[in-house]
């Protein structure tokens, strides 16, 4: 039987399609993607693993915030937006399982492809998914979120839109990405972007207006707001994802209210008073000794306290490099040696928490002590003539003791800052040009804890005759000084991951360092650090990837950028005695995903 042209052209075809579909190292679409080898969650599961499928809805949410807001759009780059309002109302392509270091399923999109090199992405968006006026989210809705973060968004996606090549429709309801340089990581930030609908005619996506809150598709959407005051949001009726595995037993709560206050004691006192049913304490003495209020002692809120173990991440005074006087690290290290751990960690936490010791500390990505071998010298061999002191032979933070005083560490100090080029006369520091040595440290309005820090602070740097200024102003100003650089020190907080990868180059990569609005607060630039991001985000190695960030915590520890502060490993969360939480808790603890995602109101239960 002879077979016509055609059909062996078909019969090809097929044979051909057979045999890359079964090719090694080629899958086909997915329903999640892991950093490293496969998800931990099989294409069937149920619910995350944290989740309690079964949790009744209703109730309602009153957390607070600090400062105030001008503006509804988390995404834009002008104005303060409430920060809550990227997780409870927007959502991705996909989305995380935080009970595993980093690990992405399918949400707005159904599947995900990747080759093997992961240089393209490919998702197939679900055929249910809607924005909050019942439109179906499309491509275009996808390709025209990416742009406009990317082109006209926050500094945060517009340094990821640099790293795609092109982005093109492969079919009704589905989209590939590629990026410029294979990136193991950057199929996974992509599923993490957010997706917004894109307006019928063009807007001013940067306005600033109140009422220009961009259409999502999660959960919770804008419910009503007073200016500076509140912002209340209830959930989606009939919200399109409620019976998705990843969404079974999460977004319980019928209603999330978010109450401003000048600071926070205002907010403490107003927890208190049950104007909040729920509230985060970081401080262990606070925690020892300041909650047993009458709603506690009745029962009628409870003290929870959720392990975790994700890395410390960094929390202290940053210095800004940029500023000539902070640009040499024996001036940076001479104001640790001033900063007496031991005797402030007394006075504001009672000494229960112990300080952080690096970027990664709590995790097995932490910089081991001593100096460095293996790989992790291997990395570092390159840059030896370039690296800070300690950064090869092994950097400490200095210990501190009880005495106020703190003389040998002070005497420390003042020898680093003479070789650096700073004498006292008639008791003030200057330099060669007889220019005094000043600090402004900028804080937020109502930053009680940071103000207490510096004011004994203050004291050991007036024996070294250095000025220490500290500056309150309002959120707005404080965030317009951030993004334009216009800061000698100020208060510091970076969360980081068990699994870092592309945000690092936003955290300390040179290419941000000058950029306005640059997460890269410190302003390093650093060869070392450059190289050692690039390892960490191409290795398909996992041992080679955590020598690379372990190397990474050296050069950023012995850059003396920050002084760090303490560090906890147990979250502590008070909250009133009708929201509940499963007893499962995920490995990342009280974070984003965990809270207010898989709580639920429960009045009646004992």
């Amino acid at each position: 039987m002879r077979v016509k042209r055609h059909a062996k052209c078909g019969l090809l075809a097929l044979f051909g399609l057979f045999f890359a579909w079964s090719a090694p190292g080629v899958a086909g679409p997915q329903h999640g993607i892991s950093m490293y080898g496969t998800p931990q969650l099989p294409p069937d599961f149920v619910s995350l693993p944290y989740a309690n499928p079964d949790a009744p809805k209703g109730g309602t949410l009153v957390e607070g915030n600090t400062g105030g807001f001008d503006s509804l759009n988390p995404f834009s780059r002008k104005g303060t937006a409430p920060w809550q309002l990227r997780f409870y109302a927007y959502e991705s392509l996909l989305a995380r399982n935080w009970d595993e270091p980093f690990a992405l399923y399918g949400l707005l999109a159904e599947s995900v492809q990747v080759p093997p090199a992961r240089d393209w992405v490919e998702f197939t968006l679900r055929p249910e998914a809607r924005f909050w006026d019942g439109s179906p989210v499309t491509v275009a809705d996808v390709i025209w979120s990416f742009q406009i973060l990317g082109t006209e968004g926050h500094l945060r996606y517009r340094n990821f839109h640099s790293q795609i090549s092109a982005i093109t429709q492969t079919g009704p309801r589905s989209l590939r990405i590629g990026f410029a340089q294979p990136n193991r990581e950057a199929p996974l930030i992509a599923g993490l972007r957010p997706i917004l609908k894109k307006p019928d005619s063009p807007q001013d996506f940067n306005s600033g207006a109140l009422d220009q809150m961009p259409m999502g598709t999660g959960p919770y959407q804008l419910d009503s707001f007073e200016a500076g005051r509140f912002v209340a949001l209830r959930r989606v009726p009939q919200y399109w994802g409620q019976y998705l595995p990843l969404r079974r037993g999460t977004n319980n709560l019928d209603q999330i209210r978010i109450e401003f206050f000048a600071d926070q004691s205002v907010l403490f006192e107003a927890f208190k008073a049950g104007i909040l049913n729920f509230y985060r304490e970081d401080n262990a003495e606070k925690w020892a000794t300041q909650y047993a209020f009458p709603a506690v002692q009745r029962g009628d809120v409870v003290l929870s306290e959720i392990a975790h173990q994700r890395p410390s991440g960094m929390t202290g005074f940053v210095m800004n490099t940029r500023r000539p006087k902070l640009s040499d690290w024996r001036v940076r290290q001479a104001l640790i040696y001033a900063f007496n751990f031991t005797y402030i960690n007394e006075a504001i936490t009672g000494g229960r928490q112990p300080r952080i010791t690096s970027y990664f500390s709590n995790s097995d990505l932490a910089v081991r002590p001593g100096p460095a071998t293996g790989e992790v010298a291997a990395l570092l061999a390159p840059f030896t003539d370039i690296l800070p002191p300690g950064a090869i032979e092994g950097y400490t933070l200095p210990q501190g003791d009880r005495a106020p005083r703190n003389r040998a560490d002070l005497r420390q100090a003042v020898a680093l800052l003479a070789q650096a080029g700073w004498q006292v006369r008639a008791g003030v520091l200057v330099n060669g040009q007889g220019q005094p040595f000043e600090i402004e440290l900028l804080l937020r309005q109502g930053d009680n804890q940071s103000e207490a820090i510096a004011e004994i602070w203050r004291n050991a740097l007036e024996r070294l005759g250095i000025s220490l200024v500290v500056r309150s102003v309002d959120n707005a100003q404080f965030t317009q000084r951030e993004a334009s650089q216009d800061f000698d020190m100020m208060p510091f907080r970076r969360d980081l991951s068990l699994s870092p990868g592309t945000e690092q180059r936003l955290y300390w990569g040179s290419a941000g360092a000058q950029q306005e609005g640059t997460r890269n607060v410190m302003g390093v630039e650093s060869p070392a650090i450059d190289a050692l991001i690039d390892v960490m985000v191409t290795t398909d190695d996992s041992a080679t990837f955590t020598a690379a960030v372990r190397a990474l915590d050296r050069v950023l520890m012995a850059g003396r950028y920050v002084i760090p502060f303490w560090a906890t490993r147990t979250d502590r969360v008070a909250h009133a005695k009708a929201l509940k939480f499963p007893a499962k808790t995920p490995i990342y603890g009280d974070r984003i995903g965990w809270m207010p995602d898989v709580w639920w109101h429960a009045a009646d239960e004992n």
